[in-house]
């Protein structure tokens, strides 16, 4: 009958009631010690890195903040996209050193419960957030204004897109203060770039201008400085509205599943958190943060063969090699 009939529809008019009701959404904003997370009426939530002071440092309170706001938005509908900048000059400068002011200084803090076995090697902070941003149900934007520097970088990595201002800069410049690179760089890094553009920064440490991370793949758009957050948030907002939220988060799953996945960057953080824990507790790392403020070359006093974890010989490559044909049988050549 025509009144069951309208009963029935009854529950999919509510529904699209209560979904018209919530258009356009308010704006929200929450505030964090080193954070500012805006969400706007596209459902665009913009995270800005807020210690200018300290070229917004990496320091223990960011890292946690940076992943409870990626962990909530996963269960918020109204965040359609994160987008992520960082306050004053410098996007992120690295990791806090502890030299401007008194705040936790991140990996080197976890140091104290290490007692040299590979059970007690602390998680690498910088690890924590990319498999969170890789995790993600969300697509992330980053708007690099400015330089990105060690965890500045990778934090980078499983980002869905990344605009540059033409004033930004990075470095993966960990092997220039006697430590590995950390974040999982050492997995999602080649896989974006290539290995030879990945050994080239890793183990140089040089820094990268914006032209060059966009001719390599690191970024996507590079942008002048005064319009660089405009571009990315329209097309954050470009994003967030023509897009399916649903196929979003299953693409980005797909994808780093058929990359590796999160076994392999698991991996990554595992072998990176133990090689940070060994040169954090030795001579390099200190060498190399004396070097850097002295601004003089550094001299670091490790050696390949005295100073490698013990547990070097698990993790090395093995390499089994072709059997060498003898001398006399080369002379002989092909019979017949």
């Amino acid at each position: 009958s025509r009144t069951r009939r309208a009963a029935l529809q009854l529950p999919c008019m509510l529904r699209s009631l209560h979904r018209a009701a919530r258009l356009p959404r308010r704006f929200s904003t929450r505030r964090f010690s080193t954070l500012l997370a805006e969400r706007d009426a596209a459902g665009v939530l913009t995270v800005t890195l807020c210690r200018p002071r300290q070229m917004n440092a990496f320091n223990i309170a960011m890292r946690d903040e940076i992943i409870d706001v990626i962990s909530s938005a996963q269960s918020d509908d109204d965040t359609r996209v994160i987008l992520v900048t960082g306050q004053g000059k410098a996007f992120c400068a690295g990791a806090d050193l502890g030299l401007s002011d008194p705040e936790p200084r991140g990996f080197a803090d976890a140091l104290g419960g290490y007692d040299g076995t590979e059970l007690s090697v602390p998680a690498d902070h910088a690890g924590m957030v990319t498999l969170q941003a890789m995790r993600s149900t969300k697509p992330l934007v980053a708007a690099v204004n400015g330089a990105a520097v060690g965890v500045g970088c990778t934090m980078l990595l499983p980002f869905d897109f990344v605009l540059a201002s033409e004033a930004a800069r990075f470095q993966f410049v960990f092997t220039r203060l006697g430590i590995v690179p950390e974040g999982c760089s050492t997995f999602f890094l080649p896989r974006l770039v290539g290995m030879r553009t990945a050994l080239d920064w890793l183990v140089s440490g040089r820094s990268v201008d914006a032209a060059e991370a966009l001719q390599k793949g690191l970024v996507n758009r590079v942008c002048t400085p005064d319009s660089l957050l405009s571009e990315a948030t329209a097309f954050a907002a470009n994003l967030a509205g023509t897009t399916s939220p649903v196929a979003v988060a299953l693409t980005r799953q797909m994808l780093w599943a058929t990359a590796g996945g999160a076994a392999d960057a698991r991996e990554a953080h595992h072998i990176e958190s133990k090689n940070l824990c060994h040169l954090m507790l030795r001579g390099d790392a200190g060498e190399g943060v004396s070097s850097l403020l002295a601004k003089r070359p550094p001299a670091f006093p490790m050696r390949v063969s005295a100073d490698m974890p013990p547990w070097h010989e698990h993790t090395a490559l093995s390499i089994e090699h072709v059997p060498r044909v003898e001398a006399d049988q080369r002379r002989v050549g092909p019979t017949g």
